[in-house]
């Protein structure tokens, strides 16, 4: 969970540091992220992402039984995972 945490706050700061580039502001300008976002009509960065999942996911629910993309959401690995770091080869 800390991980996914993390992952969205270095997208939104990443997305943010484009939406001042694209608008022209700098971080001295103190122009809040919210104004930023409505001169050009977008919307919060990881909400329209976690939109996009749920979209695919329901497409994915609604196939047939035997498409193999369904096939996959309930596919199982057998056997366990060696713990540690890989070994170079």
């Amino acid at each position: 969970m800390e991980i996914m945490l993390n992952a969205c706050l270095v997208t939104d700061s990443a997305e943010m540091r484009m939406v001042r580039w694209m608008c022209g502001a700098k971080l001295q300008d103190r122009v809040p992220s919210k104004e930023l976002r409505e001169r050009l009509g977008l919307g919060n960065f990881t909400s329209v992402l976690q939109e996009n999942k749920l979209r695919w996911y329901g497409h994915v629910l609604r196939k047939e039984d035997n498409d193999w993309v369904k096939k996959c959401m309930e596919y199982e690995v057998e056997g366990a995972r060696p713990s540690g770091r890989s070994k170079k080869t």
